[in-house]
């Protein structure tokens, strides 16, 4: 544990590593999905998706990018939120890996409303998606990044983005480090998981980021278990790209 966890740690995942992957990455994507279900992932991107739902006036059809999506498994409690209210919703599952298209398009082979594709974060259109979310993903990003990933995924939609991470806290990596060693061996998980808490954030660092990007209305919420829901609308912010 660094130091602590006083600072983001600056190791990198395995998962960042595009020269590995294969049938062990697959593997790990599918026990994620199990620790998704365990610490509750899905929760806080709807939790934010909601909210900028609501604040668009609660339109009857919606659209959402997950840019770093890997599986997108936590889709599926947008998909059901979806249906409860009547929503036509439609999801595109963007990541960077061939191996988490592959296990998205396995998942959701009999949905018609989420389709998966390849791609790069700074490679998307502006405005390609009413909503565009991003869960456990910008913790990837080193701190000089992270600026710069935020502004892409704001150029990316229309009425805003919405970013659910880990809070960093030493129970947190606790338990995430005592729950990957009793169901995985999987290295991409046990080297992954603990140090994902470690890269994780703390509300300095989002203060930090809204201040950097001159976003005064930037929403954040604690969410359990150990997230934080963080919601930038568009129609609130009269300043998007602080960052070049």
């Amino acid at each position: 544990m660094s130091k602590s966890l006083r600072n983001r740690a600056v190791e990198a995942e395995l998962m960042d590593d595009l020269s590995i992957g294969g049938t062990e990455l697959r593997e790990a994507l599918r026990q994620l999905r199990l620790l998704n279900r365990i610490f509750v992932a899905a929760a806080p991107t709807l939790h934010g998706v909601k909210r900028l739902w609501e604040n668009a006036g609660k339109p009857g059809s919606l659209s959402i990018l997950d840019i770093g999506a890997g599986s997108g498994d936590v889709n599926g409690q947008l998909l059901r939120w979806a249906d409860e209210q009547g929503i036509g919703l439609a999801i595109w599952l963007v990541d960077v890996t061939e191996e988490a298209c592959e296990e998205a398009r396995l998942i959701y082979q009999n949905e018609p409303r989420v389709q998966v594709r390849r791609g790069n974060l700074f490679a998307l259109p502006e405005e390609c998606a009413d909503i565009v979310t991003g869960t456990q993903f910008v913790h990837h990003f080193a701190e000089e990044e992270l600026p710069h990933a935020v502004v892409s995924m704001l150029k990316a939609a229309r009425l805003g983005v919405v970013i659910n991470d880990i809070h960093r806290h030493w129970l947190a990596w606790a338990a995430v480090w005592l729950t990957t060693r009793i169901i995985s061996s999987n290295r991409y998980i046990l080297h992954d998981g603990p140090l994902s808490v470690a890269k994780g954030f703390r509300a300095d660092d989002w203060k930090r980021l809204g201040q950097t990007l001159e976003l005064p209305a930037m929403y954040c919420k604690w969410r359990p278990l150990f997230r934080y829901a963080v919601v930038i609308s568009k129609a609130q912010q009269s300043l998007i790209g602080g960052v070049e």
